[in-house]
């Protein structure tokens, strides 16, 4: 009965604020017949329906007390179907999921032999002096899980450029031939923050780790313009495609700024984009004296910087308080100094811009903290850290003191669960994809994929935040099961909280009235189906600003 209550009054409340009718040159949209999880608390509204009038929510309420102006819109029958606030994923790479779909995917490949046949079948289309490019390898799915080497790749692809990206990004793999291209020998040095893997004579063995990867790919002849934009065309509407209407771009450049501006102009942007500035001293100082661009085309907001302070678990770059529990005398690597984050973060802060800082592992989370905080950084600021895997216990708290939102992957847990522990240990892994303490500590919790590290479908993540299994259901109960989220928390932290980690809480992440048109529609609904079953969760409609941009067949 109680809830019964709850979703009247929820109701009333939604259609209470409902717009008076509309003249003929307003654009509707009415979503009918379908199940609504409406409001903050997602409260249900059985055959319910939503009127969107020029891109922003007009009316919520049930199908028997539509307005009869709404008969003038566009309908659309959501017959069985459950309409979710619009997905946002909280951290990915737009240009780098076009270019992963543009170039040779080497995700799930389950050896280094696999690998290498992927590469010689992108290989036979293309010119002999043409670079091979792919990205997705990663050596612990392989039986033997050392990395791979370039002696090997050169005996198949004799003196072709290769440059193959582990999936995480922090690392990549170069055929002899692409070395020689780069002037890559015994006796190039490692960079600051990066590191040239080496044989017992000191040769390079072809794989470079974080810093070190620019050695390679400085020399890498860069996609046309045209390319690029393909790129993220198609990039966007596969994104679309998995029901996400906007994305946390971590990490881009003004050339892909100036062409998400275009095909604004053009209307061939299909999602909203919210983009975090790469660490670039020019690109920087012309943002920072322009400041912040909102809402361009209601589709596109700059007003973020991205940094990254550490490298990857997976590939050792993760930098740690204590060595790695599998490699004693390795501590990862630091990329940026605790210096280099707090006087970025003084000049983002001044500029009125916030900053994301990638910190993997424990060392790194503490030095971000300590940034943030010898900056003077406010709460309101809403300064993030982005991935925040491992934790020293004495630093969670540390989160909320200073607002910090803790932006994390899910499917990074269920991804590394099998050879994390070997990383770091029994006792350091309790405080590694922490998503429940960092909650309890009292931090926003803004969720995302990282994509193309991980697939772009958001529905994975909710169910590795919810179970901590993989896609077979193992391990049984969950990987360290008290991390779990509700299924409550999960959407949140792909709705509301990523909103709120953008500045947008009052225009996006609930179905309320005055906020944007941005749906996603699904069935059957999530809170109906066992957990076991989110990964099935199909798609039907993705609408932003009140467009239908992805319709499932």
């Amino acid at each position: 009965m109680k809830g019964v209550i709850l979703t009247i009054l929820m109701a009333l409340a939604l259609t209470s604020c409902s717009s008076t009718a509309p003249d003929s040159s307003d654009r509707l949209l009415v979503v009918r017949n379908a199940t609504i999880l409406a409001g903050p608390a997602l409260e249900r509204i059985e055959a319910g329906s939503i009127v969107i009038r020029d891109g922003r929510i007009a009316w919520v309420g049930t199908d028997s007390s539509l307005p009869a102006w709404a008969a003038a819109g566009e309908s659309l029958d959501a017959s069985g179907m459950t309409i979710l606030p619009g997905l946002v994923d909280a951290h990915a790479h737009i240009a780098g999921l076009g270019a992963s779909l543009d170039t040779v995917d080497l995700v799930a490949a389950s050896s280094y032999d696999e690998v290498i046949t992927r590469i010689l079948d992108d290989a036979r289309d293309k010119p002999t002096g043409e670079w091979i490019l792919g990205r997705g390898w990663d050596q612990n799915d392989w039986p033997v899980k050392e990395f791979p080497d370039a002696a090997t790749l050169d005996r198949a692809v004799e003196n072709r450029p290769v440059w193959v990206v582990r999936i995480d990004g922090h690392a990549g793999l170069a055929s002899s031939a692409a070395m020689k291209a780069a002037r890559i020998t015994a006796q190039t040095p490692d960079p600051q923050g990066g590191k040239i893997l080496r044989n017992p004579d000191g040769s390079p063995t072809g794989v470079f780790i974080d810093a070190a990867m620019d050695l390679v790919e400085r020399v890498i002849p860069p996609p046309s313009r045209p390319v690029r934009r393909a790129r993220i065309v198609e990039a966007a509407r596969n994104i679309a495609a998995r029901g996400l209407t906007g994305v946390h771009d971590a990490g881009v450049d003004q050339d892909t700024i100036q062409l998400m501006r275009e095909l604004i102009d053009a209307g061939e942007l299909p999602i909203r984009v919210y983009a975090m500035l790469s660490d670039d001293s020019e690109l920087l100082d012309y943002w920072f004296e322009r400041g912040p661009l909102i809402d361009y085309g209601d589709h596109l907001t700059v007003r973020s910087v991205k940094l990254y302070a550490d490298g990857a678990l997976g590939s050792r770059g993760a930098a740690l308080l204590a060595p790695y529990s599998d490699d004693p005398s390795n501590s990862g690597l630091m990329i940026a100094s605790t210096d280099h984050v707090a006087s970025r973060a003084q000049a983002a802060s001044t500029a009125g811009f916030q900053v994301g800082t990638h910190a993997i592992g424990d060392r790194a989370v503490r030095n971000v903290i300590d940034a943030y905080e010898s900056a003077g950084i406010r709460p309101e600021q809403r300064f993030r850290i982005e991935h925040l895997q491992v934790v020293s216990p004495e630093d969670f708290p540390r989160l909320s003191g200073l607002g910090i939102i803790s932006a994390m992957q899910p499917t990074h847990a269920t991804s590394d669960m099998p050879w994390a522990e070997d990383r770091l240990g029994a006792d350091r892994v309790r405080g590694a994809y922490a998503w429940r303490t960092v909650l309890d500590a009292g931090s926003r919790l803004a969720l995302g994929s990282d994509f193309p590290v991980e697939q772009v479908d958001p529905f994975l993540g909710i169910y590795a935040a919810v179970t901590r299994q993989d896609l077979e259901g193992a391990p049984a109960g969950g990987w360290f099961a008290d991390q779990r989220l509700t299924l409550e928390e999960a959407i949140r932290g792909f709705t509301l909280d990523a909103a709120f980690a953008a500045f947008e809480e009052d225009r996006r992440g609930t179905i309320e009235v005055g906020k944007w048109g941005d749906l996603t529609i699904v069935e059957p609904e999530p809170r109906e189906s066992a957990a076991s079953m989110l990964p099935s969760t199909k798609v039907r409609y993705t609408i932003v600003n009140g467009r239908i941009v992805h319709r499932s067949e």
